[in-house]
């Protein structure tokens, strides 16, 4: 699928006048895990403001247990420390993984930056084995910019 047909979707979206913050994440979480067969869970994990812990914002798929998760902890937690993109290939070869769900197979988290600082992060859950790949880290890359304007 080229990704790119969906972003006037995620503008009229991040644009629109109705919904506050977290609707409009959770209306680009249910976009984009309806949209995308190999995104099965998608979700918002956000920064809080004084303590090192992502809270989930708004998420579609499968709900999770996982609501507060520690910085370093798992893959969302090492990109609240790193900074950076991480693509896992096959969730079963990292160590530090936290099983959301015995079907996904691999996963991708892109951290939000606003003003340089790193706010927080959408997280991608797939039940496909190495699923994602450079153009899904550029798209992701773009939501993230678009998302933190609402900020």
């Amino acid at each position: 699928m080229n990704l790119d047909i969906l972003k006037p979707q995620i503008t009229d979206i991040i644009d629109s006048n109705v919904g506050n913050v977290k609707q409009k994440m959770q209306a680009v979480c249910d976009l984009l895990q309806s949209t995308i067969d190999t995104y099965n869970w998608v979700g918002f994990y956000m920064a809080h403001e004084s303590e090192p812990t992502l809270h989930l914002w708004s998420q579609a798929g499968i709900p999770t247990d996982h609501l507060i998760i520690p910085f370093g902890k798992g893959i969302c937690g090492q990109v609240a420390v790193s900074n950076s993109n991480f693509v896992v290939e096959d969730v079963l070869a990292q160590d530090n993984y936290i099983a959301c769900s015995i079907h996904v197979k691999s996963e991708i988290v892109i951290p939000m930056f606003k003003e340089g600082k790193n706010i927080g992060q959408i997280d991608i859950d797939s039940n496909t084995i190495n699923a994602f790949n450079e153009n899904d880290e550029r798209f992701l890359e773009w939501i993230n910019v678009q998302v933190a304007t609402l900020l």
